[in-house]
């Protein structure tokens, strides 16, 4: 992804922030600027923001590596302005997992509000009256500091565990659900709390904060993009990839010129291809490497071929092949039977599939 600065890893999760997040930086100073702060009390909040998205970090990474005792892999940790994404090659279907997995990044949180206020005589914070606390607080001093960054990891928990997607209480809310209504309408549910309360920030952004804008945008297409995930993979059990196969495709061979593919690209509707050799599957070439070496038609297919590809079973399941899309960056497959070629599929055709089996079934 551009605009992406890399970090580093923790047990091999890549964590990596976003340029925005600078933008959240900028943001913080202006206002303290617009109120007059000094120097040291502008870099108190910059360096309190850069702290609290260490605590995030560890937040997400508490998600990934309890994901991890149950085989599921995390992708990378990426810092957005608005918080942190673990990005997943899938959330645990059975209940226990899902919960386990969901309270572990809030539970980070709470261990480290434990220790700052095992540090910080938080208590003594609330002993004064509003004005005398406004003044003190307004010092940047180390302490002030602390008790900012316990502040924060609390309202992270409580933020956190608000029972809506795409929040950990909106998993937390579906794995306690799923124990009695099943997976599917336990999402419908967590999600569409996390729609309406979406539209609650959306309405208190326009009024107060506008970066509550961009927090419902994320919450209401993180539950929306949730929910029809879940649906299309309850629709896809039991359909096999046979079902959804691409049987009338084009075959190429490793002789033939580019400028032959070109003309059946703009022919049909086929995008992507596969390359055979006497029954024997060479690569494959998608639309992309044809427009990246649209300028020498000459080439031959053998040399713009894609060699690294994967192929799928016709007996494997099709939500299987959504997991594998999930994962890289392939979307077109060759399917084999009995190691032969028998077609292809990609997400296309598997989005008309999800699309035809949706309308019988509401008919």
């Amino acid at each position: 992804m551009k605009g992406v600065l890399k970090l580093g890893s923790v047990s091999g999760i890549k964590i990596e922030v976003h340029w925005t997040f600078t933008l959240l930086l900028f943001w913080v100073a202006f206002l303290e600027i617009q109120q007059g702060s000094n120097l040291n009390r502008i870099l108190l909040n910059e360096a309190l923001i850069i702290v609290l998205f260490l605590c995030v970090i560890l937040h997400e990474l508490g998600h990934a590596l309890t994901a991890r005792r149950f085989g599921i892999k995390t992708k990378n940790i990426m810092l957005l302005p608005i918080g942190g994404v673990a990005t997943l090659e899938k959330m645990p279907e059975k209940p226990t997992q899902e919960l386990l997995v969901a309270l572990a990044g809030p539970a980070v949180n709470i261990f480290i509000a434990f220790i700052l206020f095992l540090v910080v005589p938080v208590r003594s914070y609330f002993n004064f009256d509003s004005i005398v606390l406004e003044e003190l607080l307004y010092e940047p001093t180390l302490q002030n500091f602390l008790f900012y960054l316990f502040i924060a990891n609390v309202m992270l928990v409580v933020f956190n565990l608000i029972p809506a997607f795409p929040m950990d209480g909106g998993r937390v809310l579906r794995a306690l659900l799923s124990f009695k209504i099943g997976r599917v309408e336990a999402t419908n549910i967590a999600a569409s709390i996390g729609q309406g309360l979406a539209f609650i920030f959306l309405i208190l952004g326009l009024f107060f904060n506008p970066f509550l804008i961009l927090i419902a945008l994320f919450i209401f297409f993180g539950a929306y993009g949730e929910n029809q995930m879940v649906r299309q993979g309850a629709l896809l059990k039991g359909y096999l990839v046979k079902d959804a196969t691409l049987t009338n495709i084009t075959k190429l061979r490793p002789d033939t010129s580019l400028e032959e593919v070109i003309a059946i690209l703009l022919a049909g509707t086929e995008k992507d291809f596969v390359v055979l050799e006497k029954d024997n599957i060479l690569g494959i070439v998608t639309q992309k490497d044809i427009i990246k070496h649209a300028k020498t038609p000459a080439l031959l297919v053998g040399e713009i071929m894609q060699k690294t590809f994967q192929t799928v079973d016709a007996s494997m399941e099709i939500f299987k092949v959504l997991e594998i899309i999930g994962k890289g960056k392939k979307s077109f497959f060759p399917v084999v039977e009995n190691d032969k070629l028998v077609g292809a599929i990609d997400m296309t055709n598997i989005s008309e599939f999800i699309l035809l089996k949706t309308s019988s079934t509401k008919v």
